[in-house]
């Protein structure tokens, strides 16, 4: 089974579910970040929250997440998209804590209990949205929650789960979002709480097998889920040589020349991906001739 993104609806309309497997897409990540498994933890359920928070938008519209706590691994940064596809890099891949009282990776002490989840969405349109609200508990999933409800003023519950294997693997990950539209009664609310507080953790579901529409099957109770459509998630960068010359352009004139005289060739990289662009003295001349042309 792949990774893919369900959207549903529950309780005849009155509840919005969005439930997704992203094992292969968080392995990506930990595999070309070489991140140590409390990193993969963070990374992981702020990318799987992401791609989630990504599959609300429209058409070409994107998404960016950072969360920048005080913790050692520094800030994250996710991008996400209508279409399935995620991004995400993290500051300091390896870091290492023993397990905490529950026997479980220190995800907390790893991102900190203090700063800030920003989120920034690309409607499109000539100014963005931009949400931004404090880390209430660096567990990220809660984090999610509150943004949520402060932020959009959307009462959500989310869950997010990353097991890795003693190899730094990953072994399994997911997650869901639930979120109560207006006009819902209290008795849904209830039988939702009720259902939430008996359920596993959506890690251990997704190592059993669930698929994603069996996650929401056991979030919201059976028979209470109407699947909508699917759609496959994925590890993907948007990343390009013609993107980073573009970037290199912005600079100047002047600054690329000093990059000519001072080292004669260039490598980039991209942080999502890592992957490495190479300039020559040629190419850098010829990218001085594309600004001397538009003049």
């Amino acid at each position: 089974m792949g990774d893919y993104l369900v959207r549903a609806i529950g309780y005849n309309g009155h509840v919005r579910a969005f439930a997704v497997r992203t094992t292969d897409t968080v392995g990506e990540a930990q595999r070309r970040h070489n991140t140590w498994p409390i990193v993969s933890a963070a990374l992981g359920r702020s990318m799987t929250a992401s791609v989630m928070m990504g599959a609300m938008l429209k058409g070409d519209d994107k998404i960016t997440v950072k969360i920048e706590g005080n913790g050692p691994i520094g800030p994250m940064i996710i991008d996400a998209d209508a279409k399935g596809d995620v991004r995400g890099y993290v500051t300091n891949g390896q870091v290492h804590f023993d397990l905490n009282e529950q026997g479980k990776l220190d995800v907390r002490r790893a991102v900190g209990t203090e700063g800030f989840i920003t989120v920034v969405k690309d409607l499109g349109m000539r100014d963005m949205f931009s949400g931004q609200t404090p880390i209430v508990s660096g567990e990220i999933a809660e984090d999610f929650t509150y943004y949520f409800v402060t932020s959009e003023q959307v009462p959500s519950s989310v869950g997010l789960g990353v097991l890795v294997n003693p190899d730094n693997t990953i072994l399994a990950a997911g997650g869901f979002i639930l979120q109560l539209m207006p006009g819902c009664e209290d008795e849904t609310i209830d039988a939702i709480e009720a259902q939430l507080a008996s359920i596993e953790p959506v890690s251990k579901m997704i190592e059993k097998g669930f698929t994603p529409e069996q996650i929401l099957e056991a979030v919201l109770g059976e028979g209470n889920v109407q699947i909508l459509n699917s759609m496959p998630v994925k590890f993907q960068c948007q990343c390009s040589k013609e993107r980073f010359g573009a970037a290199i352009i912005g600079l100047g004139v002047q600054e690329i020349q000093d990059m000519i005289d001072e080292v004669g060739q260039i490598e980039t990289q991209c942080h999502f991906c890592l992957e490495t662009y190479d300039f020559s003295k040629t190419e850098l001349e010829g990218l001085i001739d594309e600004i001397n042309a538009q003049q």
